[in-house]
């Protein structure tokens, strides 16, 4: 049975730090393989020009991942970053961002994911991130 995004929303809202709360991500949809988050545009998030801030972009690449893993898996279970790589490749400026995680392969112990980020106005892919993930339970 797939996770819904109420479940998934409960993950978020339970086992990430108050300042990645404070980012006001969102789950859009789950499937068994994958995560898509909304990061809301904001003020409070932008850097010097306006443009979304790697650092939030970064965060939202990373949750998202945990969000996948946990659908795919059926929910919730400790586990911790072991890689990030992010490319950058246009600003996002007024627009919120949509995050879409994708497990390319998920083991026992480890995870691996490609995640897009795109301007949820334009559809325009504002970066790419690929994460690996150890299982810790």
């Amino acid at each position: 049975m797939t996770m819904t995004t109420a479940e998934a929303d409960k993950i978020l809202s339970a086992n990430f730090a108050p300042w990645v709360l404070d980012l006001g991500l969102a789950v859009e949809a789950v499937g068994e393989d994958r995560a898509v988050l909304r990061l809301p545009w904001s003020e409070r998030l932008a850097r010097e020009g306006g443009g979304l801030s790697g650092q939030a972009l970064m965060a939202a690449a990373d949750t998202a991942t945990v969000i996948a893993v946990s659908a795919a898996r059926g929910g919730f279970v400790p586990m911790t970053t072991v890689q990030q790589s992010t490319t950058f490749q246009r600003a996002v400026t007024g627009s919120d961002v949509l995050i879409e995680a994708v497990l390319t392969k998920l083991g026992r112990r480890t995870a691996f994911a490609d995640i897009a980020l795109s301007d949820a106005e334009s559809g325009a892919l504002a970066a790419r991130a690929s994460t690996v993930y150890a299982i810790l339970g």
